[in-house]
């Protein structure tokens, strides 16, 4: 597993594509069994092995995740969470240029359980969803952007650049026609929040996975701040 971080209360890894956070049948790999056996196996701890997932990532998507190391880190991390504290940024590819270059976007999202995902409504029973993009870099085909998420619904990313018909590489499942070699074209790029016992700022990078370098995007790494 690649490691970003690791303590007494925290452990943050990057999840690969392909991989499932948690929430598979018994004997199914996910990033959760992955991180317990290596808890286990680097602390030679005995018996079950405790992680609070306090963060997660689609199965396509790569990128930052973490876990509580105990029980008081976990509900201190869930308040960031919910309070919106910590902040979470993405890389994306989507299709096309992206226009405007920068833009806040709102919507309400109702999850479609049947056909596992979600739907941009105009219905009060939908919940309010809030995230911000830049675009970073254009291509031929697509745009590099950067995302900062403010709520955190399932497939929000995803649904709402498809909804502004800006889909993200790879993402069939919302109408993406430009294949992408591994997953989707989104990454959580950094996350950042206060330690839960120390309380002092931590800011963890991933790193952005080779495959992105086919569609032009460089190993340095791009700023909120750069050119449009």
């Amino acid at each position: 597993m690649q490691i970003l971080h690791e303590d007494n209360h925290l452990l943050v890894v990057v999840k690969p594509v392909g991989l499932a956070t948690m929430g598979l049948g018994e004997g199914e790999e996910t990033l959760l069994t992955r991180a317990r056996d290596y808890v286990k196996k680097k602390y030679d701890k005995p018996g079950n092995v405790y992680l609070g997932v306090v963060s997660r990532l689609d199965v396509p998507v790569s990128g930052v995740v973490v876990f509580a190391r105990t029980s008081k880190a976990a509900a201190r991390l869930n308040d960031q969470f919910r309070d919106r504290t910590a902040t979470k940024t993405y890389l994306a590819l989507v299709e096309g240029t992206i226009e405007p270059p920068e833009a806040d976007c709102v919507d309400r999202i109702q999850e479609d359980e049947r056909h596992r995902k979600v739907w941009i409504t105009r219905d009060l029973i939908g919940k309010e969803s809030k995230l911000s993009y830049r675009r970073l870099q254009r291509f031929p085909s697509c745009s590099l952007i950067v995302v900062r998420l403010e709520t955190g619904r399932k497939h929000q990313i995803r649904v709402q650049l498809a909804h502004r018909n800006f889909p993200i590489l790879g993402d069939r499942k919302y109408g993406a026609r430009i294949e992408f070699p591994d997953g989707i074209a989104l990454h959580a790029w950094k996350l950042a929040l206060r330690h839960p016992i120390g309380g002092e700022l931590l800011e963890f990078v991933a790193p952005i996975p080779t495959t992105w370098k086919k569609f032009g995007v460089g190993v340095q790494q791009p700023e909120w701040s750069e050119a449009k």
